[in-house]
């Protein structure tokens, strides 16, 4: 099982749309095809709410559209998610909470380099999710590891189904909320942190990766041992291209950078070309060469996608559909600029 580079386009799994249909059209017209969250859709294909099918304690409030949690559930419906730990289909996303991961489990996918899944990561998990005295339940250390192995496991049940599709199936761990890791928050120490996402790893199949958009402690989670990495650069590319060494590192290890570069916000799309990301992208790779990383090795480990997801556009999925498209034309001119195949 491989994760293919060269400049394949692949993307985020939030969309604006309320079309399943154009949504999924729209995915698929990538490279690297995956299943579309769809918020605007419904509640519950809500990235936050998709983690949270069957964790014992959530109340879930359709009409208002909020997901919180209660100790007194918690304990009451524990047993019952004990008593299904051996049932894949358990852990896995039902039709309830996303007709279109279930369509998209329908499709043929078996030609294509490579298809990916996704599921909202505990640590980002745990901060949104608060319990009756608002607190977030990654604070308590009673329901903190239950929550990594929990989430462990829907990943893997996924990662499981995905592989039967295409062999070389992969999996984001969508974590927006590491950039918030080890800022200082009471009940929760950087060495838990990292000891917490050491061993979580280990119980996820490979291949396995994060995606993020924020700005996070770039080292740490470069040495995490998984298998690529989402960013988006076109925000944070200045920062990451000061970071050669614990990349060169990731890649040394076999690791796939995803280089999200097309911004999906109106205003900021408005503003650039493909000259310009081209440039962006370049001057990156310019300050990484000359701290040692090989140019040729490293587009051999890289993917590209959209900066970021977007769900508040003025005019809806348009703008994203544009962002998509964008990334399949500047694959092209770099893959032809630089000959690379795949």
């Amino acid at each position: 099982m491989t994760i293919p580079g060269n400049f394949l386009t692949t993307a985020m799994a939030v969309m604006p749309h309320t079309d399943v249909d154009r949504a999924l059209e729209t995915a698929l017209s990538l490279d690297l095809p995956f299943w579309p969250q769809l918020p605007n859709f419904s509640y519950y294909e809500d990235m936050y709410v998709q983690a949270a099918e069957h964790f014992p304690g959530i109340i879930l409030d359709m009409e208002k559209k909020n997901l919180r949690f209660s100790n007194e559930k918690f304990i009451s419906e524990f047993e019952e998610t004990l008593a299904h730990y051996d049932d894949p289909a358990y852990f896995d996303i039902s039709e309830t909470y996303s007709v279109v991961y279930h369509r998209f489990l329908s499709l043929d996918l078996s030609d294509r380099p490579a298809i990916r899944g996704q599921l909202e990561g505990p640590i980002s998990f745990g901060f949104n999710v608060v319990d009756e005295n608002r607190r977030p339940i990654l604070f308590d250390d009673n329901i903190r590891p239950f929550l990594f192995e929990f989430m462990s496991k829907r990943i893997n049940v996924q990662s499981d189904r995905l592989k039967k599709m295409n062999p070389n199936a992969f999996m984001f761990i969508d974590e927006p909320g590491l950039q918030f890791l080890f800022s200082a928050l009471s009940g929760y120490s950087d060495y838990k942190a990292k000891e917490d996402l050491e061993t979580f790893f280990s119980m996820i199949e490979r291949p396995r990766g994060i995606h993020l958009c924020g700005n996070p402690d770039w080292e740490f989670l470069l040495g995490l041992d998984m298998d690529i990495l989402s960013l988006d650069v076109y925000s944070n590319g200045e920062v990451f291209a000061s970071c050669a060494s614990p990349v060169q590192k990731f890649l040394d290890r076999g690791g796939v950078l995803v280089w999200g570069i097309v911004p999906s916000n109106a205003e900021p799309f408005e503003k650039e070309t493909l000259t310009s990301l081209e440039k962006r992208l370049e001057q990156i790779w310019d300050t990484m060469a000359k701290q040692g990383i090989d140019r040729d090795f490293l587009f051999s480990r890289s993917l590209l996608s959209p900066a970021t997801c977007c769900l508040v556009n003025p005019d809806k999925e348009k703008t994203v559909e544009k962002a998509f498209a964008e990334v399949k034309k500047l694959s092209e001119v770099l893959r032809e600029k630089y000959a690379l195949s795949g």
